[in-house]
């Protein structure tokens, strides 16, 4: 059925079924909105580091490490390791989400900035923010379980078999060095890179599968709230964990049956041999197109930045019974994730040896491994593969769900239809949060690269991270800086260029925005493996073809032998400069342009930059520069020509930020009293006493766990580059 074996189609049901139980089950727990929302703030360590590690790892985020890998060698694990050195911070961030005691971080908004309307903004804009990471999940997901299902080369249509002809030729000419293409070869090239024709078509429906999994976890979660979503995630976490590993064993069995290795060493040791020494660099790459050093580390300051408005960081930390439970169950759940995000990167490596030159889509890596490795054995393991698949996207999407529909309930329809009871805001809840399932479904089907997808959401949540900084660090940030802050964001960097190619469609064909960056030939020295010198060799068979007026044109490749150091030449290929989802050929034949435009490289292009020199990746640093440092210049420069807001309302939100949080509810109550009739109470804590800056001196627990937390980080990069460098 659908491609799958019977016992598959069992593995999946049973795991539905399972799911549904712990949902009908969690109903009995929910009596008020914390409970739904919140799950009443009673979550231990354990649940806390499976939610954390739940709704941080989603389906998509296996999938485009692979993807990256396979495209970009070893370097390609920063696509999903970049958050890396931000983990450390959040030892200290998760302890703000719950010592602020709101239900959202739209709650947070309203209180700072005395602000409701900032606060249903927020809501707005983050909902459909979750709809989009939603269907980021749902798109990795539904290529890897369509890949598990494939179609044979004699079930392909007339089209599809063109299409796949098409990823067949791309092969070859991209398996020859660069240098040595005729003029006509290397225009072919670049039109077949624009094209990217698939090799890989299945049997199973992309709509279907979308809705299949949409049903289920809108039943589980609508029905027990972030109860139900969490004790489902440290289930779900355990299938994550097994997904990371599982396919490993049989990948390294199957390298050392074709090769003649044993045991992992011997992989390791075939896969230096097999792949060229670029692909085991970990930090520049000539191949590495995306992920250059400067570009990782600018990624990982805005992500540092970012990610801490996201709404779901406090359904993750504000649902556990106290503060100590909610930093060590954040972190620690952060770090599982970034393990995993390693072994990812091996499975990567280890795919690109068995099916690089048989996988055109590098999305499709995981399916196809899945099915070649597993599949065979007939024992549900195929199903069992597509089950951790649906668990880390449903892990991360009854998170979303749930999340969603609080900012929506809390901060939208309680604004505007107040005074209802507790089981009727439950109920909208639930109907609010069935929409955001289904707005991600729809939205899914929009995209196809899951890189460019994933870049997109990178940038989103810019729109809100300078007043949630500022406003929890700075007093003097005021709530119409706020506005200015977010309306600019969101106009210049969202509306704007997403608004004006839909109304000026000859935006798209305007020769001066198709510019594209110069294609760069970088030559490097390395030792030759095997797989170099087969490249060599297809390239002096190819000479040997050519005209003999053409070889006068062109030398001779020299041949080479294992081990020989050998000069390479890499084609970093066209990027559109101006277009965010690149230029491609349209139905007509002519060049067009896709996705939202890129207004900030604009500017840069006409105040007289020529951004065509750069590299792809410089281009982009560039613009992340941009989008997170103007909304800071913004919030900043109008806070200090507005009035503040009112100083005892700030007084009382500062106070509350320093007070630690009891486990014991009435405790905690009385604490809070305490500090409201003395909001000077901690001042003595403060890092710059007599400013309006709120930055408070670390105690030992604050020493102690960033000082771990960053020793870890280090310890997972010492990680990377020593799986890289095993056998080489």
């Amino acid at each position: 059925m659908f491609g799958f074996s019977t016992i598959d189609i069992v593995v999946i049901v049973v795991y539905f079924l399972v799911l549904v139980y712990i949902g009908f089950r969690s109903m009995k727990t929910i009596h008020n909105q914390e409970d739904f929302f919140l799950a009443g703030r009673r979550f231990g360590k354990l649940v806390q580091t499976f939610a954390a590690f739940g709704q941080a790892t989603s389906s998509d985020t296996a999938v485009s490490v692979t993807t990256t890998t396979v495209t970009n060698g070893a370097g390609g694990i920063w696509s999903a390791l970049n958050l890396l050195f931000a983990t450390p911070v959040y030892w200290m961030t998760s302890v703000w989400y719950r010592r602020m005691r709101v239900l959202s971080i739209g709650d947070f908004f309203e209180e700072r900035f005395q602000s409701k309307s900032l606060a249903g903004a927020y809501a707005a804009v983050q909902a459909v923010y979750l709809m989009m990471l939603l269907s980021l999940g749902f798109n990795a997901m539904s290529k890897t379980v369509m890949a598990l299902t494939p179609k044979t080369v004699e079930q392909f249509s007339v089209v599809e078999m063109a299409e796949y002809e098409r990823s067949l030729e791309l092969d070859k000419l991209e398996a020859v060095d660069y240098m040595s293409l005729s003029a006509a070869e290397k225009e072919r090239l670049e039109q077949l890179h624009l094209e990217k024709p698939r090799n890989v078509f299945s049997h199973t429906s992309k709509e279907m599968l979308i809705w299949v999994v949409s049903i289920i976890v809108l039943i589980y979660s609508a029905a027990g709230g972030l109860h139900a979503a969490f004790v489902t995630d440290t289930v779900q976490g355990m299938f994550i964990l097994l997904l990371s590993i599982i396919l490993l064993p049989f990948a390294f069995t199957r390298i050392n049956s074709l090769y003649g290795g044993s045991g992992a060493l011997g992989a390791f040791r075939i896969m230096h041999e097999k792949l060229p020494e670029s692909f085991f660099e970990v930090m520049g790459s000539p191949s590495n197109i995306d992920f250059t050093w400067y570009y990782i580390l600018t990624i990982s300051i805005m992500l540092t930045f970012t990610v801490m408005v996201d709404p779901n960081q406090l359904s993750t930390t504000g649902s556990a019974r106290n503060e100590y439970t909610a930093r060590l169950g954040c972190t620690t759940g952060c770090y599982l994730k970034r393990f995993c995000t390693v072994m990812w990167g091996v499975l990567g490596l280890a795919a690109i040896v068995l099916y690089g030159k048989s996988v055109r889509d590098p999305d499709l890596m995981w399916g196809h491994a899945t099915r070649d490795l597993v599949g065979p054995l007939n024992l549900g393991l195929v199903g069992l593969v597509a089950v951790c698949f649906m668990a880390a996207l449903m892990s991360s999407a009854d998170c979303f769900m749930v999340t969603s529909s609080n900012l929506l309930t809390r901060n939208l329809y309680r604004v505007l239809v107040p005074s209802r009871t507790e089981e009727h805001y439950i109920n909208i809840g639930r109907f609010l949060g069935a929409a955001t399932i289904i707005g991600g479904a729809v939205i899914t089907l929009g995209f196809e690269s899951i890189l460019q997808q994933m870049k997109f959401l990178w940038d989103f949540s810019i729109i809100f991270a300078a007043p949630f900084w500022l406003g929890i660090l700075w007093r003097c940030a005021t709530r119409k800086a706020a506005w200015f802050s977010v309306i600019a964001a969101l106009v210049l960097f969202f509306i704007f260029p997403g608004i004006l190619p839909f109304f000026a469609k000859g935006l798209r064909t305007n020769s001066y925005l198709l510019k594209m960056t110069d294609p760069r030939v970088v030559e490097r020295q390395y030792t030759a493996h095997e797989m170099d010198v087969q490249e060599r060799n297809e390239e002096i068979a190819k000479w040997d073809r050519l005209e003999a007026d053409i070889k006068k044109l062109m030398p001779k490749p020299e041949p080479i032998e294992v081990g020989q150091r050998c000069t390479k030449h890499y084609l970093q290929p066209r990027k559109s400069i101006f277009w965010r989802d690149g230029v491609k050929m349209n139905e007509q034949g002519l060049l067009q342009g896709y996705g939202m435009l890129n207004p900030d490289l604009l500017l840069y292009d006409k105040l007289g930059f020529d951004l065509a020199k750069n590299p792809y990746a410089l281009n982009e640093t560039l613009r992340i520069l941009t989008r997170m440092l103007m909304p800071i210049f913004i919030m900043v420069l109008v806070s200090y020509l507005t009035r503040p807001n009112d100083r005892r309302l700030l007084d009382m939100f500062y106070v509350k930020m320093k007070t630690p949080v009891l486990e014991d509810r009435q405790a905690d109550q009385r604490e809070l009293e305490i500090s409201y009739s003395n909001p000077h109470r901690f001042d003595h804590l403060k890092m710059f006493p007599g400013t309006d800056w709120e930055f408070c001196r670390w105690n030992k627990v604050d020493i102690v766990g960033f000082t771990a937390s960053m020793l870890i980080a280090f310890a997972i990069v010492g990680l990377l580059y020593l799986i890289v460098s095993i056998g080489g």
